[in-house]
């Protein structure tokens, strides 16, 4: 397999060789394990339930959230890291799926909780399972050891890349 990455950079070497090329093939190999892992194993195992990833994460971030399985939409998208517009069009899928329901939050009557239905949590507890054993098929590449030293490697990453 061609590693797109490497002939980059060595193009680059080339042409321009006053440039460091290999930070510029390290960023190109994150982002291309990005697609990978979205396109090769992420989407079609959520696709195989009828689900975009983008729907897998919001019903395992209400998981995972515990009893009773609720969240207000706010506290959804910064979890996930989205925007109120991209969580909106998402809840809408889930709720017309029967995944999800936008219920009154107790206490207060100006604020709704996301849901997830009971044919929400059956559906995210038969799938996480098969989540976790496609995430590690994802990985065999790498030891248990390499595992860990990449997990440590990215959670450093991303924290130097959060601006203070």
């Amino acid at each position: 397999m061609e590693n797109r990455a490497k002939r980059a950079a060595d193009e680059w070497n080339e042409q321009r060789p006053d440039i460091d090329a290999n930070v510029m093939a390290l960023v190109g190999r994150l982002l291309e394990a990005t697609q990978l892992l979205e396109r090769d194993w992420l989407s079609p195992l959520a696709a195989q339930f009828e689900l975009h990833p983008g729907e897998f994460d919001v019903i395992a971030t209400l998981r995972r959230a515990g009893a009773p399985h609720a969240l207000t939409p706010t506290a959804l998208y910064e979890r996930l890291m989205l925007s109120s517009g991209a969580m909106t069009s998402r809840l809408d899928r889930l709720e017309r799926k029967g995944l999800t329901e936008r219920v009154p939050a107790p206490g207060d009557r100006r604020s709704i909780l996301v849901r997830l239905t009971p044919a929400g949590l059956a559906l995210i507890d038969k799938l996480l399972p098969l989540h976790v054993a496609n995430e590690r098929q994802a990985l065999a590449a790498l030891t248990p050891a390499e595992q860990a030293q990449l997990d440590a490697l990215l959670a450093k990453l991303i924290t130097g890349l959060h601006k203070s």
